[in-house]
């Protein structure tokens, strides 16, 4: 069952595709375009997060997640920019 939608802004990068690494179910990226992209799959992280980076930072996405504490990782991530990967 997917989660509700959570809009990104300004993550990093670098730290986004370290939180996806550690998520356990699937994560899609979609685009205001209507396009939809898991990104468990590194292609798809390449050719979603390319389109979308301006500057080093994701300027607008939203994402959906199957598994709840995925979608409690990229929150915290989105709104306070750190993660909880160890955790």
């Amino acid at each position: 069952m997917k989660t509700a939608v959570m809009s990104l802004h300004n993550i990093d990068v670098t730290e986004f595709l370290d939180v996806l690494d550690s998520c356990q179910g699937n994560v899609y990226l979609v685009t205001n375009e209507g396009d939809k992209l898991n990104l468990m799959s590194k292609l798809s992280q390449l050719v979603g997060l390319s389109r979308l980076i301006e500057g080093g930072k994701i300027t607008e996405a939203y994402v959906i997640c199957d598994n709840m504490e995925d979608e409690s990782k990229l929150f915290r991530l989105n709104m306070f920019g750190e993660s909880n990967r160890t955790a």
